[in-house]
């Protein structure tokens, strides 16, 4: 098949979150098992269309100058940032995606709903398309501080790309259950997990990832690894933190982009002049490769997010072996047995992840034999070639329900 994959977030110059990751694993997979697979992703300024070879893939990228952008822009004023990002992508995707087809016939495009990359194509294009849920703005913006008409209309908007699509996926059960409950989707979603490729988790790094960020090699270190926001419970890490230090002689490490201000002027103040045993590092934003290491010389990787679906954070540290506390909340069940692979917390509860990094901290034997079932889940069921397989069944159809003309309606209420 020759397939498309539509996202603004590819790395490297679009950043690193969940969804740019998804995207990288799954094109070099679906290459891997002999697809021609092309990214059409986003940039951060205005470009001619350019591409470039990467593993196999062909990745394409454009941002555009058109006067209609200027139009987008202006919502700026209204502090409508969410809603000028979605149509502003949309349109690029759309114009690029024009010139795009000129050139290869594309069997089969991918997008996610966050982003509405599809808005436009899905309506005025004739390709099979497949809308993946990752984290749709309706269910995330109350996690933010964000205008009213923003929430209405950047949802209305990623709507219309959902409702246009051939089929829809999404990476857990949870938020299959919540887009049919919340959004008002009828339609069938299949439900495929996020896939990742252990083959990096294997490999050995050149540099001791401990010696260049400075902080402790023989003491158990415990890794938070997101954007430092409440979504992802980034307000309860001090009092954890705080409660964990007065006890234990352990490090507590946290990486990602400090959007907030938070660690700088919270999380890093609120633990000076207090008595603790143990030590606090931030290194920052990290690149995938540095991420890894992280992960690899951590002993505990610690999610206490208040909203996640399956999150790259969570797989990156079951493929590395580490014993985990994560949100009982959202898709995290589906990735974490309770008591198997991992432990769970109650959410937005930080005495819950205190009782657990307690127990992880104190007893080597449990943290050994999560960490190695977290491995097994992943070798078993997270793979990215198995997911890109079972992605291709639901692309192959699209392709048939295409060749046969029937009406997406129809194939939604049926």
């Amino acid at each position: 098949m020759n397939i498309g994959l539509l996202s603004f977030e590819y790395p490297p110059e679009t950043g690193f979150g969940g969804i740019g990751t998804y995207t990288w694993y799954q094109a070099r997979a679906l290459a891997r098992l002999g697809h021609q697979v092309h990214v059409l992703a986003g940039l951060k300024e205005a470009s001619a269309l350019y591409t470039r070879e990467h593993d196999g893939v062909l990745v394409h990228r454009y941002w555009s100058a058109a006067p209609v952008m200027k139009a987008f822009d202006a919502l700026g004023k209204l502090k409508w940032w969410w809603t000028r990002q979605r149509l502003e992508n949309g349109w690029s995707m759309y114009q690029s995606l024009k010139t795009l087809s000129e050139k290869y016939r594309f069997d089969v495009l991918e997008m996610p709903e966050c982003g509405a990359e599809g808005y436009l194509i899905n309506n005025l294009l004739r390709v099979p398309t497949v809308v993946r849920f990752h984290s749709p703005s309706r269910l995330i913006m109350p996690f933010y501080d964000v205008q009213p008409g923003d929430v209405t209309w950047c949802s209305f908007i990623e709507q219309r790309a959902i409702d246009s699509a051939t089929a829809l996926t999404s990476c857990s059960s949870f938020l299959a259950a919540e887009v049919r409950a919340k959004l008002g989707v009828k339609a069938p979603v299949d439900v495929i997990p996020n896939g990742i490729d252990l083959a990096l988790f294997d490999r050995e790094e050149q540099a001791e990832i401990a010696d260049t960020y400075g902080w402790p090699k023989d003491k158990v270190t415990i890794f938070f690894a997101g954007r430092m926001e409440r979504r992802k419970g980034i307000h309860l890490c001090g009092e954890i933190a705080q409660s964990i230090l007065r006890k234990h002689d352990v490090a507590f490490v946290f990486a990602g982009q400090d959007l907030f201000g938070y660690m700088k002027d919270k999380l890093l103040p609120s633990l000076q002049g207090q008595q603790l045993r143990g030590s606090v590092h931030y290194v920052g934003k990290l690149d995938l490769p540095e991420l890894r290491s992280c992960v690899r010389a951590a002993d505990i990787f610690m999610l206490p997010s208040l909203w996640e679906n399956c999150p790259y954070s969570c797989l990156e540290a079951m493929a590395a072996g580490r014993a985990i506390v994560s949100s009982d909340q959202g898709g995290m069940p589906d990735l974490i047995q309770d008591g198997v692979n991992g432990l769970l917390a109650r959410c937005d509860d930080a005495e819950s992840y205190v009782q657990q990094l307690d127990r992880l901290i104190t007893d080597t034997t449990l943290r050994r034999k999560l960490g190695a079932e977290a491995r097994r889940s992943v070798e078993q069921r997270y793979t990215d070639d198995a997911i890109a397989r079972q992605s291709a069944e639901v692309y192959e159809r699209c392709i048939a329900d295409r060749r046969g003309s029937v009406p997406k309606r129809a194939r939604a209420s049926a």
